[in-house]
């Protein structure tokens, strides 16, 4: 194994419809910070950086298990994005004033998090997380 990985930053892309309503919801609702803005010939891009990333892979049977954890039956597509928050019930409600509709109120996961879930701008289903402590 290398000392140095050999992939540096995950970096997930998005395409919003409604690209001012996405870049307002996440960026100025969830607090991400902007890294960058770049624009084409009639289109624009905004990177906002979201912390340290992991890829989080699991097969069917195990994402089942997670909606049925978090929301109570199947919801999730193939993908889902999940951010840890300092507060996630706050957090939840905030989003949830911004435009989000809550799918889950935040609940204590067997894993021993908080976890909501709401669908988002840009149709991304989202998983709020608090780790709570033992």
């Amino acid at each position: 194994m290398p000392d140095e990985p050999a992939v540096r930053e995950l970096r997930l892309v998005v395409t919003a419809a409604d690209y001012d309503a996405a870049l307002h919801f996440y960026r100025d609702v969830l607090g991400l910070t902007e890294r960058g803005a770049f624009s084409s010939p009639g289109g624009r891009v905004t990177i906002l950086d979201a912390g340290r990333a992991t890829l989080e892979l699991t097969d069917p049977n195990h994402a089942a298990f997670i909606d049925e954890v978090e929301v109570g039956q199947r919801v999730a597509g193939h993908i889902r994005v999940a951010f840890q928050v300092d507060d996630s019930a706050t957090t939840t409600s905030q989003l949830a004033a911004a435009g989000a509709r809550v799918l889950a109120e935040p609940t204590r996961t067997p894993w021993n998090s908080l976890n909501s879930r709401l669908e988002a701008p840009a149709a991304l289903q989202l998983t709020l997380f608090t780790e709570l402590d033992d």
